[in-house]
């Protein structure tokens, strides 16, 4: 670890469906992905935590990570909690050892490449009026 500016963060929408309607009976797939999360070694320094609604519901399984006031915040899709457990968590190791979460592109799985939701700028970087 390389001397982190402060704790991370891994949100995991539990209420994810994935274009399940909301009747089905059953755990839905973002509980899934966190049971799966869980499950694993969460990496040191990493806090994984359950959120509801990313209002992201239909596009398979949301997450964000983040970490305190000097790194960018991600928030990604279309993750699968049958598969994508171990790569997650690999990738928030990595935004860990990074002082403002910016993971360079060619080193990010190709998932997270490509399913960017929204990057949110460190708030030591929002200009105050």
């Amino acid at each position: 670890m390389n001397n982190p500016i402060e704790p991370v963060e891994l949100l995991v929408c539990t209420t994810c469906r994935r274009g399940q309607a909301t009747d089905v009976e059953g755990e839905r797939p973002g509980a899934l992905l966190h049971d799966a999360l869980r499950a694993q070694e969460v990496p040191e320094g990493v806090t994984l935590r359950a959120v509801e609604c990313l209002s992201n519901c239909d596009y398979g399984c949301s997450l964000v990570l983040r970490g305190g006031d000097q790194r960018w915040t991600y928030v990604y899709g279309k993750f699968h909690e049958a598969t994508d457990a171990e790569m997650i968590l690999d990738v928030a190791a990595r935004y860990r050892d990074t002082a403002d979460g910016l993971i360079p592109w060619r080193e990010r799985p190709v998932h997270f490449r490509k399913n960017c939701i929204a990057r949110i700028p460190p708030l030591s970087q929002i200009p105050t009026f």
